[in-house]
């Protein structure tokens, strides 16, 4: 159904933008791979390069162009080498993308700038380059990766600059798509769970992969799109909603891990308590009111007293080696309060109260839900994504701790 067309893919030398390209070259569709990796990354696979080896191996033709959204200049030029070498453009995939899931006050302005400047600018950029040759298109469409618009503040509150820039991303399908209508599809595409990409092993560390799908799924998800007619425009699709609607039934194929619970992706309330989060959000009952009072001095007993306790018993030398981070934990409900645990200090400790030294995380949770993720019933990256933990400080130490947990659980 591809043959002969050209997609120009931004981010395209791995991940999801060259799982698309690899669907298409089957057909044998002509890609242009825009992205900046001309050089081998020291800890990321591919490079443009490598990435046009399989696609000219997959069935298709490639065309890497060294491409950094940012640059406006190299974007013009990487479509004008496009056009030159296949006569035009008729998909244009927006995948190139930048993620930094850190609160306000600990979001350094230079993070602001490339999500900013990625994310929004350089998806505006890119589709106002490629929409002269889209035009001339028979069947052109214009594929953005970013969610539906949830305006939950749930979906802000943790990482407000990242939220702002994805959105900006869909708020440029909501206006290109009615600009363009009977010209040019536009829509977006997001997934359901978590996709396994490196950006997931940065952001989730070891075995997060057994929570996500692999990003054939969205590939499969992008062909659907960009085969239908220009008329199918201005929608916000997600992955497995329209493949079940194509009649896929086994979805364990898409699994890294089948049968393992899969991480639902940001920016859709489906998996999260919804009753919870109003209550955070809106202080629905006068109890939620009265979890933020102060805590009387008495040191706290029930589950999560006995959870610490747990935890200071099993700390040993070598959690505190590997792991060199301080932790507070300010906790909501029964048991509540202010918690610490302690693994830079030498031999460790834990209880109620501060912290003896400056905490370097800070965590924010329900009781309920800590005691929950202690005792490996709730993932700390599944509550962190869902809103149900809030993160401030040293996200590399926070991705530490987890894996103590993991070391941990036998025991709690």
């Amino acid at each position: 159904k591809l043959a002969g067309c050209t997609l120009f893919i931004t981010g395209a030398s791995r991940g999801i933008g060259k799982a698309i390209a690899l669907k298409a070259a089957k057909d044998g569709a002509n890609i242009v791979i825009a992205a900046k990796t001309a050089e081998p990354h020291p800890t990321l696979p591919g490079t443009i390069y490598t990435a046009a080896e399989e696609i000219e191996a997959a069935g298709g033709k490639a065309l890497p162009c060294i491409v950094n959204v940012r640059e406006e200049q190299q974007i013009t030029s990487a479509v004008e080498k496009a056009v030159k070498a296949f006569g035009g453009i008729d998909i244009l995939v927006n995948n190139a993308s930048a993620i930094s899931l850190t609160g306000t006050l600990e979001t350094a302005t230079k993070k602001v700038n490339l999500m900013m400047d990625v994310n929004v600018r350089g998806t505006y950029l890119t589709s106002k380059a490629c929409l002269p040759y889209l035009r001339k298109s028979k069947n052109p469409h214009i594929l953005n990766l970013s969610p539906p618009m949830n305006m939950n503040p749930v979906w802000f509150k943790n990482h407000c600059a990242y939220t702002i820039s994805k959105y900006g991303m869909s708020m440029c399908v909501l206006g290109m798509a009615e600009e363009f209508r009977g010209e040019v599809a536009v829509n977006a595409l997001w997934p359901k769970t978590a996709i396994h990409t490196a950006a997931m092993d940065m952001l989730g560390g070891p075995g997060i992969e057994k929570q996500c799908r692999k990003t054939d799924i969205l590939a499969d998800a992008a062909y659907c799109i960009l085969t239908k007619p220009k008329s199918f425009t201005g929608n916000f699709i997600i992955d497995e909603v329209l493949l079940r609607e194509e009649g896929v039934k086994d979805f364990d194929v898409y699994a890294i891990a089948p049968g393992h619970p899969l991480l639902p992706d940001f920016f859709l309330d489906a998996e999260t308590d919804t009753t919870a989060v109003k209550q955070e959000i809106y202080g629905a009952a006068q109890a939620s009111k009265e979890e933020k009072t102060e805590t009387a001095p008495a040191k706290p007993s029930g589950p999560v007293a006995e959870t610490f306790r747990v935890i200071q018993g099993a700390m040993t030398e070598e959690h505190v080696g590997s792991t060199q981070g301080v932790f507070q934990f300010e906790l909501s409900g029964d048991g509540g309060g202010t918690w610490y645990i302690d693994l830079k200090t030498k031999g460790g400790s834990a209880g109620f109260g501060k912290p003896p030294v400056t905490a370097d995380v800070v965590m924010s949770m329900s009781s309920a839900d800590f005691v929950k993720m202690f005792t490996g019933k709730l993932k700390p990256t599944m509550a962190f994504m869902s809103g149900k933990l809030r993160i401030k400080g040293n996200m590399a130490l926070a991705l530490k701790l987890e894996k103590m947990l993991t070391q941990l659980n036998s025991k709690l």
